[in-house]
């Protein structure tokens, strides 16, 4: 890790303090950090030497969270809009892991391993899209609909990307719809993506999941391992419209760890 260095914000943008004691640079316009990419980042199990690609990595939230858990040596941030390209470049000057991160601005279905210097890596997380460009109101602001469509490609797209950059033995790491679970684990077996390991998250006991995580082996077996599941909320209180965290979820929060 590197000093932090200042960054110049434009006129769109703000900071945030999220988790980590990270600053992060947001779109004032633009989608925010939400509850599905700290979940991911403490999904991912630690491995600190590993060579890790964030597939439509938006701001750079997750490679941050990851380098400052150490869970990889190196992320290599995937961004098809030039403009959050170097947004990614800012914010891990901004917390100083600019040698820890590195920006990429690529289209996820022409990645390669020679974009990567010529080396398959041993981890690859993914965001992904998770809209299709027939649902939902077209969103008037185009990175916003980027990011939440599947424009710039879809499910299957990102676990082919993941595939062929990926080393044998090496990890997927995603959170996705529960609803389309099934287009997902079609994606992953057509390229030899075998899923190993799944959490679902629920809001609280009484709601249906609102997303899915999967940890994916390159080449391995099948042997699907389904862990409990993680309900983030507590029941409210009659009367109390506040929500408060489950012991779990607060654990996770204070962690930035779930794995089982």
């Amino acid at each position: 890790m590197t000093e932090p260095s200042t960054v110049s914000l434009l006129p769109d943008e703000r900071i945030d303090r999220i988790n980590e004691q990270i600053r992060l640079i947001q779109k004032k316009q633009g989608l925010t950090f939400g509850t599905d990419a700290y979940l991911l980042a403490a999904f991912v199990r630690p491995v600190p030497q590993a060579r890790a690609v964030d597939l439509g990595s938006g701001t750079g939230v997750l490679p941050l969270l990851l380098a400052a858990r150490k869970k990889a040596a190196t992320i290599t941030a995937v961004e098809i809009q030039p403009s959050f390209a170097d947004l990614i470049a800012r914010n891990a000057a901004l917390n100083g892991y600019s040698e820890q991160i590195r920006p990429l601005c690529a289209d996820v279905r022409e990645l390669n391993c020679e974009m990567l210097s010529d080396k398959e890596v041993d981890l690859v997380i993914s965001n992904p899209p998770y809209m299709r460009c027939d649902s939902g109101k077209r969103n008037n602001n185009d990175e916003k609909y980027i990011a939440r469509h599947e424009v710039c490609g879809n499910i299957t797209d990102f676990c082919e990307a993941a595939s062929r950059i990926l080393r044998y033995g090496g990890r997927f790491v995603t959170v996705w719809r529960p609803d389309r679970l099934s287009e997902l684990m079609d994606a992953m077996h057509r390229v030899a993506l075998e899923p190993k390991r799944m959490t679902f998250v629920h809001a609280d006991s009484d709601a249906e999941p609102c997303a899915v995580l999967t940890e994916a082996v390159k080449g391995a077996a099948p042997a699907l391992r389904l862990s409990p599941p993680l309900l983030l909320y507590q029941k409210r209180e009659a009367g109390n419209s506040r929500r408060v965290l489950t012991p779990a979820a607060q654990a996770v929060y204070d962690t930035c760890r779930l794995f089982y």
